[in-house]
């Protein structure tokens, strides 16, 4: 297997629609870590992706019979591109089936290449099922996006370059990971050539398909998979790329959301390039192993894969980018409530600086205020200013790794439950996600039905593929084992959030 890799990447077809990306310097983020960082550029592909060859090899080498029956491929971005391009420059019809809750930037990009789109299902999963039927109801040639030699092969490509680009002098390459064909052709390249060379994939924490089934030594599913880093949202890797991930990766790490983030910030500094959150997952790798490891003067290349985001995801970036880099805390603390101890907490703040303040006045004898504040030290700096508050006699619960506070809970303080006595006691929290497209807010309330009251609610659209929804639902006890039961039957994933601590403080009864 190995020998034949080698031998598939060297013939590899790409260049007819690809570029031999650069590999540059990342200057600020080398000097901040005490590394030499490398960034190779996929996100500059014609179609800002390296997906784009993979799918070009695959259908080149297509007999010209076989050619013209067309291609299909399933995709929600990158890889759709990559067949649509591929598939106009070799002249055959091409087919992609796209989810429903696929954004209409990703749509008409794929559209403007000349494939011809169905929109199918909520998520990947039913797209894949719906283009297998239609392969074979219309024989044509099915280009999967990961699981597949000619892919991988495409995609190896990108370590043949790397390997030319730095004459192997390398000591380690990130790679992320979502089906495994990137770090797959990667790793047989490198690994044959320079058994020294560190290989290491990145995933998010909540996409952890291919850790996952390392660590169990076979393929697994998962259940569910975040969707904030949709260019690796895979519930299961390919049964090819996992072979040889066993045989050449040397280790995949997990990292948070609030590290891409950060990551796709230290990205646009060194670069003046907005990366999607899939394609700054090697730099949060490099960040993470580097500064737990204590990693010194190494020469490590990050894979930036991508740049397909949408802008009014921004936002929710640019939110979270701080926390992500611990360049802010977020700090719940509890104050008297009376005349003046709203002065006397900021005076101990002394010259801080403070990015955000939520404050309510409370009825009771004291109250809770959830703030920002900016760090220049990072984790040693918010542990100081927390143990600063409790020793001038405040309690403080520390927020910054709080899911529903950095979410929504800081965008919605205005006091806690003021429900008549027999019905505050009663309310549950959940966290829900659904499939983001138009009228699913309102089909989600239409299926969590009308028995139940709905006494707290918040939800903001972040320009990704699902909608997240914090929902207080008051429930009494008699009904719990039934509400639940309801809960099962919706199909929505969520998550019982009625003891987070947050919610106790600002939202609870």
């Amino acid at each position: 297997m190995s020998d034949e890799y080698l031998q598939r990447i060297l013939k590899a077809r790409v260049y007819d629609v690809a570029i031999e990306s650069p590999l540059e310097s990342a200057p600020r983020l080398s000097q901040r870590l005490g590394n030499h960082i490398f960034f190779k550029r996929e996100d500059l592909q014609p179609v800002f992706s390296f997906k784009l060859r993979g799918a070009y090899n695959k259908i080149a080498h297509l007999s010209a019979a076989i050619a013209a029956r067309g291609v299909i491929c399933a995709s929600a971005g990158n890889h759709a591109q990559g067949v649509a391009l591929a598939a106009r420059h070799r002249g055959i019809p091409a087919l992609v089936v796209m989810p429903r809750t696929t954004p209409e930037i990703k749509v008409r990009a794929v559209s403007e290449l000349g494939a011809e789109i169905v929109l199918h299902g909520d998520g990947y999963d039913a797209a894949y099922e719906h283009a297998l039927t239609i392969t074979r109801e219309r024989h044509m040639v099915f280009v999967h996006p990961f699981d597949d030699v000619d892919v991988i092969a495409g995609q190896g490509t990108v370590g043949l370059e790397i390997v030319r680009q730095t004459a192997g002098e390398l000591d380690a390459v990130f790679v992320p990971i979502g089906g495994g064909g990137l770090i797959a052709g990667i790793a047989a390249y490198i690994k044959q050539l320079y058994p020294r060379v560190k290989i290491i994939g990145v995933e998010p924490e909540d996409s952890a398909a291919m850790h996952d089934s390392l660590q169990a030594g076979k393929r697994i599913t998962l259940d569910r998979v975040g969707l904030f880093a949709d260019g690796v949202a895979v519930r299961r890797v390919g049964e090819e790329s996992f072979a040889l991930a066993k045989r050449f990766v040397d280790e995949v790490v997990l990292v948070s959301t609030d590290e891409i983030c950060a990551s796709i910030q230290d990205i646009f500094e060194d670069t003046r390039s907005i990366s999607e959150p899939a394609g700054a997952l090697a730099v949060a790798g490099i960040k993470h192993i580097c500064g737990r490891r204590g990693w010194r003067d190494q020469r490590v290349i990050a894979v930036n894969s991508g740049a397909n985001l949408n802008f009014d995801r921004l936002r929710y970036v640019a939110e979270r980018a701080d926390i992500g880099a611990e360049r802010e805390a977020l700090l719940a603390v509890e104050i008297e409530e009376q005349p003046g101890s709203f002065l006397k907490f900021c005076q101990t703040l002394e010259q801080r600086n403070i990015t955000e303040f939520n404050y309510r006045g409370q009825v009771s004898a004291r109250a809770h205020i959830l703030i920002g504040v900016g760090l220049t030290h990072g984790h040693e700096e918010r542990v100081a200013l927390v143990a600063q508050l409790r020793a001038a006699g405040y309690h403080v619960t520390d927020m910054s790794g709080n899911e529903i506070a950095k979410l929504h809970v800081r965008y919605m303080i205005g006091g806690q439950a003021r429900t008549a006595a027999d019905h505050r006691h009663d309310e549950m929290l959940y966290r829900f996600e659904f499939p983001e497209r138009p009228g699913s807010l309102l089909r989600f309330l239409q299926a969590v039905g009308s028995r139940w009251n709905i006494s707290l609610f918040h939800y903001r659209n972040h320009g990704a593929d699902s909608g997240r929804v914090l929902a207080g639902i008051e429930v009494p006890k008699a009904d719990r084992e039934q509400f639940l039961l309801h809960l099962n039957e919706l199909h929505y994933p969520y998550t019982d959030e009625s003891s987070n601590s947050a919610y106790r403080m600002f939202l609870g009864a």
